[in-house]
């Protein structure tokens, strides 16, 4: 895909494992050791990649905050982020809504997040794209799964069910 002055580009984070401790509500549920190994992984996989937000959103949750702070150690400095309630234990639709509220100065957007929420948006939104990558995407998206959706459009608030190609999609079983 070219960029031009409409190009905007959406990253899909989904948390890494989480841990089940008991008597810990959903949203402090921690990272897991399997967690803690792989979302540095895929922060070093962003970086290497130039995979690079403007802004991230992470949802409140605890393990979505963990993951986002374990990938961002590999990133430059400089990438604003906000807690994002619009994120946690919602539907696709509205995680479409948070994306179509983005500032348009905004050209790389990363969501931290949960599914079946993720999922079912990257499904969504994925019209075309590399052809194994969105057959994974649509078997599924497991934890700490990064996909890279990108729109040429107008502004955030253009992005409608149809409007994207993925671009890839990963994991890190499939970074080895």
């Amino acid at each position: 895909m070219t960029r031009n002055s409409n190009h905007r580009r959406l990253i899909i984070l989904r948390h890494a494992k989480s841990a089940w401790p008991d008597g810990v509500i959903d949203e402090e549920r921690p990272l897991s050791d399997r967690g803690r190994k792989a979302a540095p992984v895929i922060g070093a996989y962003m970086a290497r990649e130039k995979l690079i937000p403007d802004l991230a959103l992470v949802s409140p949750a605890r393990r979505a905050r963990e993951t986002w702070q374990l990938v961002h150690e590999a990133l430059p400095d400089g990438v604003a982020e906000r807690p994002a309630a619009g994120l946690y234990e919602v539907p696709a639709d509205n995680i479409l809504a948070v994306i179509q509220a983005t500032e348009q100065n905004i050209r790389t957007l990363l969501l931290v997040g949960h599914n079946p929420g993720l999922e079912d948006l990257a499904s969504l939104l994925v019209k075309d794209g590399d052809a194994g990558a969105v057959a994974r995407i649509r078997e599924k998206f497991p934890t700490a799964g990064l996909a890279v959706i990108d729109f040429e459009i107008g502004g955030w608030d253009a992005v409608a069910a149809g409007t994207g190609y993925l671009e890839r999609f990963v994991t890190p079983r499939f970074l080895g």
